[in-house]
């Protein structure tokens, strides 16, 4: 097998990093000096990309097949290590398989083995159980967010996967939450503990929001017109309550998507899209987005409804608070409600509304997402997509936005005034010898 394999300087220089983090350096030297890690830091502070390289470096060309499992308690966290993986240029190939896609997509992807596997406990599980892949080469298991996949129920699969891999050299494990019980079956014996959790969530900015009304509806509403165009996630903890508060700001004109268990998960990758390429800034999102999500560094959350629990306020926290920047957590406070005990602990102060920061632009573009037809398979790069919308479409620089490339398909951010001159200008264009599609979505 021929890969063209690359040092860890050209994969920083590919993902535009100057240099680690401090957690980063400590993870990597550990990982590689270590057959057994437990690595605890704060959501947001950079844990995959800290495992990947020295991961990576370890693999061999050589071998054709799967040599490293990342199992992991969501699609969404399997989609987007794959798609760091892919980003990373490493020569090396990787999939990732979870529930809520077919099969036969899985087998068909895995024909050619990829040298990364990641998968949800669940579906892993199935393809050792059918023996779609050889264990044998398997000598590398990381447990991403272990804590999260046993809290949600995988504990049995997880057990299971572990008794099916007697070959495994090295054994990494990942959290965001302090003081995790490691189950006897992950069969750790004296791991090393790179622990960035002693300082809690750094650098992050705790402040009250008083409402006059309980269903703090119209609060909220005055305090997302407040700040303006930046990027913030509200969390709700039902999905009931996401769907009454997503119909108000409707009424209200204010952009957002949502984000819950429950949705379909085509709906939840485009809400996800949308949301890193600037078509809106606002989220409405149960805690299923507090841990491992590919989004945007955050200026702030909102705290529409407060968790029951401290750790997963500090998860939800840890979404702003992202290592080396500043963020700020605003908890809505109906004038009645009786806080937690973990909450009047820290003591945060009340802050007036007309106090918030805002950065309303006035001239600023307003963004909406178009879907394109053709993706990596067809070698269908950035750089083509922006092309076409650009030379052929006509569109200005400042009117092309984020790109995104899946396996089959790509998403643009484009001038919202353009979108409809766009689709009738380039639907039905060539993109490297394919005739793609271009069309709005919902």
């Amino acid at each position: 097998m021929s890969v063209h394999i690359k040092n860890r300087e050209a994969i920083l220089s590919k993902l535009g990093i100057e240099k680690l983090n401090p957690m980063q350096v400590e993870a990597t030297e550990a990982i590689h000096a270590n057959d057994e890690i437990v690595l605890l830091s704060p959501t947001g502070t950079g844990k995959t990309l800290a495992f990947l390289l020295p991961i990576i470096a370890e693999l061999d060309p050589e071998n054709s097949e799967v040599q490293v499992l990342i199992l992991v308690p969501s699609r969404e966290l399997a989609i987007q290590i794959e798609q760091v993986i892919r980003e990373m240029g490493s020569g090396f190939k990787t999939n990732a398989v979870y529930g809520g896609r077919a099969g036969s997509k899985d087998r068909i992807e895995l024909k050619h083995r990829p040298a990364i596997l990641i998968g949800t406990p669940g579906r892993i599980a199935d393809h050792l159980r059918r023996e779609t892949i050889a264990t044998s080469s398997i000598k590398t298991l990381v447990l991403d967010e272990f804590d999260k996949s046993l809290e949600i129920g995988f504990t049995d699969e997880m057990s299971e996967i572990c008794g099916l891999l007697p070959d495994v050299k090295k054994r990494l494990l990942t959290s965001a939450t302090p003081k995790v019980n490691i189950p006897a079956f992950v069969g750790l014996k004296d791991p090393k503990y790179v622990n960035y959790l002693e300082d809690g969530v750094p650098m992050l900015d705790v402040r009250i929001l008083l409402s006059p009304d309980k269903d703090k509806l119209d609060t909220l509403v005055a305090i997302l017109e407040q700040l303006g165009d930046q990027p913030g996630i509200v969390f709700c903890n039902f999905k009931e309550s996401i769907n009454r508060v997503s119909e108000y700001l409707d009424r209200h004109n204010i952009a957002h998507g949502t984000f819950y268990g429950g949705m379909e998960q085509k709906d939840r990758e485009r809400a996800l899209i949308k949301f890193r390429n600037g078509t809106y800034n606002i989220i409405l999102a149960t805690d299923l987005a507090a841990r491992g999500l590919d989004i945007p560094e955050l200026k702030f959350i909102i705290h529409y409804h407060l968790p029951l629990k401290k750790h997963e306020f500090t998860h939800r926290n840890g979404r702003t608070a992202r290592m080396n920047s500043e963020g700020s957590a605003y908890i809505i406070q109906y004038e009645k409600e009786r806080l937690p005990d973990f909450i009047r602990a820290i003591n945060p102060p009340v802050e007036d509304l007309e106090d918030l920061p805002s950065s309303k632009k006035d001239e600023a573009i307003v963004w909406e997402t178009v879907f394109v037809s053709g993706g990596r398979k067809d070698k269908i790069s950035k750089g083509d997509i922006a092309g076409l919308f650009i030379k052929q479409g006509g569109l200005g620089n400042n009117q092309v936005g984020v790109i995104e490339i899946k396996q089959d398909c790509a998403f643009v951010a484009v001038d919202q005034t353009k979108v409809d001159t766009i689709i009738q200008k380039l639907d039905n264009s060539r993109l490297k010898k394919k005739k793609v599609r271009i069309t709005r979505i919902e």
